[in-house]
């Protein structure tokens, strides 16, 4: 006999989970430089919303199922209205490994790098405005 399901309902909100040493700076970070809102505080996790459903969780990594670690295999990339003004926004709050804004005609963005406190890298970027003919 066969049984056939359906899918579940679709998810109501993504949630990425970064561990870090210091939460609290991290929290002070992604408030102050990207402007995320805490949506849900579970004490040693906070999860912020970055856009929509799209939410960053910032785990002590005492507590959390994983570990901090040296290597940050993982970037956080944000979709902007105008990549320029975030470059000078985030320029303004001094970060680490801050990039210069560069085109991507192959990809058809233009974006800037920089890290949080404790290495995660982040992405901004714009699609590129196509030249009128």
């Amino acid at each position: 006999m066969s049984i056939t399901l359906e899918m579940p309902a679709a998810p109501e909100l993504q949630i990425t989970f970064l561990y870090f040493h210091d939460v609290p700076r991290a929290q002070e970070f992604y408030e102050r430089v990207l402007g995320a809102r805490l949506a849900i505080d579970q004490g040693w996790s906070k999860i912020y919303q970055l856009a929509g459903a799209a939410h960053v969780g910032l785990v002590d990594q005492s507590r959390g199922a994983k570990r901090a670690s040296v290597d940050k295999p993982v970037q956080i990339c944000l979709r902007v209205p105008d990549v320029d003004a975030w470059h000078d926004w985030v320029r303004a709050q001094k970060v680490a490994a801050l990039t210069e804004s560069r085109d991507s005609a192959e990809l058809g963005i233009r974006a800037f790098v920089f890290d949080d406190p404790e290495g995660y890298q982040i992405e901004i970027q714009s699609v590129l405005k196509r030249a009128a003919a």
